[in-house]
This record gives structure tokens, sequence and C-alpha cells, in this order.
């Protein structure tokens, strides 16, 4: 299998993208290690991922913002190696630029840029010794402005950035860094923030008029994306910020 026996980091892993990967990488022979905030989350991926017959999965409950070095260390301890980290875990908060606080600020960049270049760092010496990779999630909103949405926005564009100096900066140690820039994507995201059944079916069915090919995305969309950069298919590709986003950029949707 494509990832037989490669042992992947991927954050975020509890729910959504980084779940979906998570199970994806699993049944394409990789040794997972899943980290999330959500004990109960993460047992039912790992559950999930058990009763499809994949590998066994290694699941950290931490939070990237304080726990990088034990992630890695502890992912090495289990596994004596690393070979690709998938830079998932990432916050928004939806809010006008007059009505936001440093505090704010400082959540969503500490998670969704500090902590990447922190586990980056960290994984790097490990990935070197595999000719590992690296892919972050990052988002269109980075390439686009959102309303209400800025400092997150500014927050991916920043990922966007270290991505391409990362593969520029780690292409001599043999490590491949890219990312997948996913568009709107149908998560749990939407029954946490509070929606309702009815609304999240009127606001999917709104949303997926404005893309080019007729609706928003799925996790599986971009955990498929994840897992060929992550690839040996992908073996020459570095610095790359891949668009998943159902035409949504190209076609003005935002």
């Amino acid at each position: 299998m494509e990832f037989n026996d490669k042992v992947i980091i991927i954050s975020g892993a509890s729910s959504g993208i980084g779940a979906e990967t998570a199970r994806l990488l699993s049944s394409m022979g990789g040794r997972v290690v899943l980290v999330g905030r959500n004990q109960e989350r993460l047992n039912n991926v790992v559950a999930d991922i058990i009763k499809a017959g994949s590998p066994t999965p290694h699941a950290i409950v931490a939070d990237v913002t304080k726990d990088c070095q034990r992630i890695v260390d502890e992912t090495i301890s289990h596994y004596g190696k690393l070979d690709v980290l998938v830079n998932n875990a990432g916050i928004n908060i939806e809010i006008p630029i007059m009505d936001a606080t440093t505090l704010q600020y400082e959540q969503i960049f500490d998670t969704n840029v500090k902590s990447v270049i922190t586990l980056t760092k960290l994984c790097v010496p490990h990935l070197e010794k595999t000719n590992g990779n690296i892919v972050n999630v990052s988002s269109i909103c980075g390439m686009v402005p959102v309303y209400s949405s800025t400092f997150y926005s500014m927050s991916k564009a920043a990922l966007d950035q270290f991505t391409q100096c990362a593969a520029n900066e780690f292409g001599r140690k043999h490590i491949r860094v890219n990312s997948v820039n996913p568009g709107l994507i149908e998560t749990p995201i939407f029954e946490t923030v509070g929606m309702s059944p009815d609304e999240i079916k009127t606001f999917i069915e709104e949303n997926g008029k404005k893309y080019p090919v007729g609706r928003i995305g799925r996790v599986s969309d971009i955990s498929r994306c994840i897992a060929f950069l992550a690839s040996e298919r992908a073996e020459f590709i570095t610095g790359t910020l891949l668009k998943c986003d159902g035409g949504a950029v190209s076609a003005a949707a935002y």
C-alpha cells in the first residue's frame, strides 16, 4: 500500500478534515498518530480505523499551542521514526475588525501559524532521516479577503508564505513542503457554532450554488489531496499551494 509502514502525524485529527485524513491514510497502510484536544472524539476516530481493519493508530491528547515537544517525543518513542507531518489543526473566530480583540488575534495566530512553525521545526530532524514531507492545511481565505474573518485570512496567508519559504529552505534536506487550500467544506463546525439542521441544509445549498462545480466541498475532497501531496506520486512537487475549492476563487465566488 502507498503509505505502508509510513509514520504520519496529523494534528486536529479528532474531527472533520483531520479525522477523514487519518482514516484514509490508515487505509493506505499508514501508521497514523492522531493529535487532538478531545479524548472522546479521538477515541471515535481510533475505533473507526480499527473497525476498518487498518493499522491501529496512536492517539495523543494534546494542544498544539502548548504540547508540540511532547507530540514529537511520544511519536518517536512509539514508532521510532517520522515520515509525514500533516499540520491540520486550526481555528477561526469570525468577528469584524473593530470588534476584535488582541487576545482573539493571538489565539488564531498561536494555533494557525505559531504551532505550525514550532511543530515543523521539531519534526524536520526526523523527516530529514526519512526523506519525509510536510502537508499544511491552509485555506483559500489566505488568497482572497473574507468578511469578518480578517485574522483567520491573515493567518492563512502567513501559513501559505511559510509553506513556500520552508519548501525552499528544506528542499536541500530532501524534505518537501506543500499545502492544500480548501474552499468551504462541510464539517461538524456548522453544528459547533450552533446552526440547526435546517440552517445547515440551507447554508450548504445556497453556498453550493456559488461554486462552479455546484456544491461546497466534502472532507474526502481534501483528504485525497493531502494523500496525494504526501505520497511518492508527488515526489517532484514542493512549495505548492493546491487549491481544492470547486473553482470558487477562479469564479470569484467569495
